[in-house]
């Protein structure tokens, strides 16, 4: 079977920091490579042969598709927003000329932590037109929490399954993480994971770095991974913020950042942690699958299904005080849920794979030779290490160093880099 994945990038294409960069290789944020990771893990089975279509194709693309591949997989994340619904129309655009199954693996709406939809209201036709293609070219959709098949529910539609993310499927029905009992210490190693579009995070965070003096920031955004590359731009320059956001703030000074282009050496490093928390669901994901205790501060309804439905212990954001120790997010954590609920929930969602059709790698009760085939590519893939602040500005390479002397030049990389991927939008096809 050939499987066209809706994905950024493929897992083994390795590509530098500046490259990334430059390419916007992560989508805007690069716990996108962690579903997609997941997926293409899952579809991996012998024998069949699962193509990254990088965010790139045009809709004229459409009877290549259909002649070249057998399906076309769409993992999305909160794609039912106001942002994303001209990308969404395009997706559609292609669908609908796809006469190949497509499988949504996992959709949410985008709202308020009350789930309010209201602000969804002028989404509802773009909605309605792209689930409907879909549900005309699959069994059934995949939604990523309850909030999203309440809302699909509403608009008329019931061939709707809540099945989470991939991502925590990356092992199939595997899935422990434990606690110490004897909590946490100002020596225990801390990840902390920001939207700096949240600003309560500021003050949490600030009062994380004085307590713990092994605090890593472990970003996930475009626009960071430019600070840390290039640095501030001349109107950002000296600026001040609680939010990690500038070359000032002490976490950048202190080199207590680290930024992962790739989801296996992310999750080696959690590994070593003994915590992470904060607003970035699948920085906690990604640290859940490390077997690191993860506490999630939702945000927004995207945030909040998810770690409802896989039990991921989570507080609002807005109920956390600004200095709130870690300590006691640790201590409250209960990962009872998590732990015994997942191999249920993997029932639910490989029975969705296997009732649209897909196979996957765990498929009749053993693991498939296409996923020990898989995971000894990863082990054999050298990953660039994490991006963190240097030293001193003059021992990044030279490319930075131009742009660090023209350093609006790496912003104007970045918008480029993020309205390319935008608009290649939802649709894309790609190499190979």
């Amino acid at each position: 079977m050939r499987v066209l994945l809706r994905s950024r990038k493929d897992p083994f294409r390795v590509l530098s920091a500046d490259r990334t960069f430059r390419q916007n290789a992560i989508g805007d944020n690069v716990g996108n490579l962690v579903f997609s990771h997941a997926a293409h893990r899952l579809l991996s089975v012998q024998g069949n042969d699962v193509v990254s279509n990088r965010f790139a194709a045009q809709i004229d693309d459409a009877p290549r598709i259909n002649e070249e591949f057998d399906v076309f997989v769409v993992p999305l994340a909160n794609a039912f927003r106001k942002s994303f619904k001209g990308h969404l129309d395009a997706l559609t655009d292609l669908i609908e000329r796809l006469t190949i199954p497509v499988v949504v693996l996992g959709v949410g709406a985008q709202a308020t932590t009350g789930y309010n939809a209201s602000r969804l209201t002028p989404l509802e036709s773009s909605v309605r037109r792209f689930v409907g293609a879909v549900l005309d070219r699959s069994a059934s959709i995949g939604v990523r929490g309850e909030f999203t098949a309440e809302y699909l529910h509403g608009l008329g539609f019931r061939d709707v399954e809540v099945i989470g993310c991939p991502s925590l499927f990356l092992r199939g029905p595997d899935l422990h993480v434990a606690k110490d009992p004897a909590g946490l210490t100002a020596r225990s190693r801390v990840a902390i994971n920001v939207s700096p579009y949240v600003k309560d995070m500021g003050a949490i965070t600030m009062a994380a770095h004085r307590r713990y003096p092994h605090l890593t920031y472990v970003p996930q955004d475009l626009k960071t991974l430019g600070l840390l590359i290039y640095g501030d731009s001349p109107d950002e320059a000296g600026r001040t913020s609680d939010l990690p956001v500038h070359e000032t703030h002490p976490l950048y000074r202190e080199r207590k950042i680290r930024f992962f282009l790739d989801p296996p050496t992310w999750m080696d490093f959690l590994a070593t942690q003994d915590f992470s928390f904060g607003t970035r669901i699948h920085g906690n994901i990604t640290s859940t699958l490390a077997g690191t205790p993860a506490v999630v501060l939702a945000h927004d309804s995207r945030t909040l299904e998810l770690a409802r439905y896989h039990e991921i212990p989570h507080r609002l954001v807005r109920n956390v005080g600004a200095d709130v120790d870690p300590a006691e997010l640790y201590a409250e954590a209960d990962y009872t849920g998590l732990n015994s609920g997942h191999a249920k929930r993997w029932e639910v969602f490989s029975g969705f794979m296997e009732r649209n059709g897909l196979q996957h790698v765990y498929q009749g009760g053993r693991l498939d030779p296409g996923a020990v085939a898989f995971d000894a590519r990863v082990s054999a893939t050298s990953y660039p290490g994490p991006v963190r602040p240097p030293r001193q500005r003059g021992m990044v390479d030279d490319v930075a160093v131009r742009l660090r002397r023209h350093p609006h030049a790496a912003v104007a990389h970045a918008r480029r880099a993020a309205r390319a991927a935008r608009d290649a939008g939802a649709t894309g096809l790609g190499g190979r």
